[in-house]
């Protein structure tokens, strides 16, 4: 993993007070990022508030989403205040809470390719498994350890994004040394994935039944397409959604090289998760539509029906598959 930059550790010393923001429908690395960190900046004397403009639908982050607030609290001065933006490297992808902060100085910690970085503090690693990593080596690189409460979540969210240690292949022996230095300050891996998998309702089995039923398949079965309507939503409640496992799945099929899984969000658009075994950079093909995400897992906000939006990103992948 990269060092941390000078300029980020200067920006943490020269501010008393942070706002700290992740991106819009946050994931186990960005609130367990965005938590931790706030927790260790009061340590060290500092004031955070963690912001975040939701909607906590994922449901692993559930459980989180009394812990944030949507705008930030009234101050009568914003001297040697700044915030830090965690899991994205533009303030776009923080949905409202863009225009809701107050006119302060903006860092960024990422490490997603498509970063934007220009003209910013910023700490970017395109190799970190997960931020949630990256906190951890903040916190070392200041000459502090996690707490057990900051090791669960940094741990949480490295399990998040690494699907539980799924994703690393012969070049990720980075991410398993994270997780021992997190479980040794006392994080727990059964109980993170007990978090993460377990005490799922019926309903969650039944609606993934029907989202199971629908996969249709493109390009002889490289591409594998699902989705999840707005009725099925009312019927079972959006709670019961569980993506990871459903990619999971989908990406078990023989001949599988990539999945797009649609969820029509309201009656004028939806978002997109896309997942690659290795081939196809999803991510590049989620930037090409305003989204963004790592070469093998990325997601998209986009305008549209489910056939409509369908249609488009699979003419998308065309190329992809031309070969």
């Amino acid at each position: 993993m990269k060092q941390v930059s000078r300029d980020l550790l200067d920006f943490i010393d020269m501010h008393d007070s942070f706002y700290i923001v992740g991106h819009k429908e946050p994931d186990g690395d960005c609130v367990g990022s965005q938590l931790a960190l706030s927790s260790f900046l009061r340590r060290i004397g500092k004031t955070a508030f963690p912001l975040s403009a939701g909607p906590f639908t994922k449901p692993e982050v559930i459980a989180f989403e009394n812990r944030f607030a949507d705008s930030p609290p009234p101050e009568k001065t914003w001297e040697r205040s700044a915030a830090i933006v965690v899991d994205c490297s533009s303030l776009s992808r923080t949905g409202d809470m863009a225009d809701r902060l107050p006119p302060v100085p903006v860092a960024f910690i990422d490490h997603h390719s498509a970063a934007d970085i220009r003209n910013n503090v910023a700490w970017v690693d395109e190799r970190a498994a997960s931020v949630t990593a990256m906190i951890l080596v903040l916190i070392e690189t200041l000459g502090s350890t996690p707490t057990r409460e900051e090791a669960e979540l940094l741990f949480y969210g490295l399990c998040t994004d690494t699907g539980f240690f799924r994703h690393p292949d012969e070049t990720g022996a980075e991410a398993f040394e994270i997780a021992a230095r997190l479980v040794r300050a006392g994080a727990s891996p059964k109980k993170a994935h007990a978090a993460m998998y377990g005490g799922k309702t019926l309903a969650s089995r039944m609606m993934m039944g029907e989202i199971l039923a629908r996969i249709t398949p493109y390009f002889n079965g490289r591409l594998l397409v699902s989705w999840v309507t707005l009725e099925d939503q009312q019927k079972y409640g959006k709670a019961s959604r569980d993506p990871d496992v459903i990619y999971q799945l989908m990406m078990g099929v023989a001949g599988c090289e990539a999945v797009m899984m649609i969820r029509q969000e309201d009656e004028a658009g939806c978002t997109v998760g896309l997942r690659s075994r290795d081939r196809v950079n999803v991510a590049q093909l989620a930037a090409a539509f305003g989204g963004g995400g790592h070469r093998l897992a990325a997601g998209l906000t986009i305008p549209g029906r489910i056939d409509d939006v369908k249609a488009r990103l699979i003419e998308a992948f065309a190329p992809s598959f031309s070969g």
